[in-house]
Order: C-alpha cells, then structure tokens, then sequence
C-alpha cells in the first residue's frame, strides 16, 4: 500500500530546509557568495524563492546556516570527541588533522574556507561571523591539543600561540590546493592528503617533544 499523500507531504516540508542547506552549499562553492542568487537557490532545491525566505529570511542568513552546518559542525564534533580521547597527544593531534581532513577537508563543504579567502572583504560582518563560529572555536581546538601534551610533559614548553598556526596552515594549504592551484595547472602533481596530514603532523610531534 502506497504511502499516504499527505505524510509525503509532510515529510517533505520536514526535509525541506537540509535540501535548501545542500543547493545553497552547492552553489556557494561553485560559484561564491556574491555571484549566487537566491532564485538560483531555490531553484535548485525545487521550491519557490517565497518559499526559500520562509526558511532562511536573506541570503546572508542562508550562508550563516550553510556554514553552521557544514563548517561549525565538524570543530564542535571535534572539541567535544578530543575531550574523551584516550591516547597521547602526539596520536591526538594526528587523529585530529585527519579527521579535519575526512570531515570537512575532503567534502565540497571545504570550498566554503576558499570562499571566505577571496570574499571576505567584500562582506566583512559574514567574515566576523565565519571567525567567531569557525576560526576561534578551530583555534581553541589545536590549543587544548597542544596545551594537553605541554601538561602531561609529552611535549616541551612551546609557544602556543604560533604553533596553531603551524598545526593549522597546512590543512588551509590543502582547501586551497584542492579547489584552486589542482583545478588550473595541466601539470599539476597530485598531492595525498592524508599521507601529506600524517607526515606533518608526525613532524610537529617530533619538533615538540620534551627534551628537544
């Protein structure tokens, strides 16, 4: 027996906003913030633009969502599971930089990071928006990693504050590797995320270790 037509109904109005949330990240990526219309959106979702501004009432407050859900997300998840892990912490910072990698870096979801490095300027409350709910709580997460293994002595007293950006600067070479340079260069020589991740993070825990 068929379903009824009005729990498909249903169940599609329950759907209907992660529908939007994907055809705006499509877009966003594939096109950036600015060249992306709402119409577009809505479009491709298969609903009205009406019906879009139910859900999300700008376009900004479209991208907000976008980023929460698909870049916000995955540091909350790793805060949260780098707090229980059982390990040390060199196996914490590795595992942590890949799974940024396989969570995020490797999705279509890390064209969001390239997005911000070209627009941000143009719109600077969405770029104050990105840090406060991506780049801060990122930057949190590499310093109780790093801070983790300066207390249980595994590594030496180094200056937090720049190796957060040593631990990070890689991983942002890589979203931009994988949706700029690897896209226009013929030649281009293929580069292994995960082997380039362990490799570096495997260098960093060497660089820190007590008694260095």
């Amino acid at each position: 027996m068929s379903e009824p037509l009005t729990h498909k109904r249903e169940r599609r109005k329950q759907d209907r906003p992660g529908e939007l949330l994907e055809a705006a990240l499509d877009l966003f990526v594939e096109k950036g913030f600015a060249a992306t219309r709402a119409e577009e959106v809505a479009l491709r979702a298969g609903v009205s633009k009406g019906t879009l501004f139910l859900y999300f009432p700008s376009k900004e407050e479209l991208f907000k969502a976008v980023v929460m859900e698909n870049v916000a997300r995955p540091v909350a998840e790793g805060i949260t599971e780098a707090a229980q892990f059982k390990g040390n912490s060199g196996e914490l910072l590795t595992w942590m930089m890949l799974e940024w990698w396989r969570r995020y870096g490797a999705t279509k979801a890390s064209g969001i990071s390239k997005l911000m490095m070209s627009e941000a300027g143009n719109f600077p409350e969405l770029a104050d928006f990105f840090r406060t709910n991506v780049i801060l709580p990122a930057q949190s997460l590499v310093r109780l990693v790093l801070q983790r293994g300066i207390e249980s002595g595994e590594f030496r007293a180094i200056d937090v504050d720049n190796t957060i950006y040593s631990v990070m600067a890689p991983l942002i070479f890589l979203v931009m590797e994988k949706h700029a340079t690897s896209a226009c260069s013929a030649t281009h020589t293929a580069i292994h995320p995960e082997q380039f991740i362990t490799h570096h993070a495997q260098l960093l825990v060497r660089g820190m270790a007590a008694g260095h």
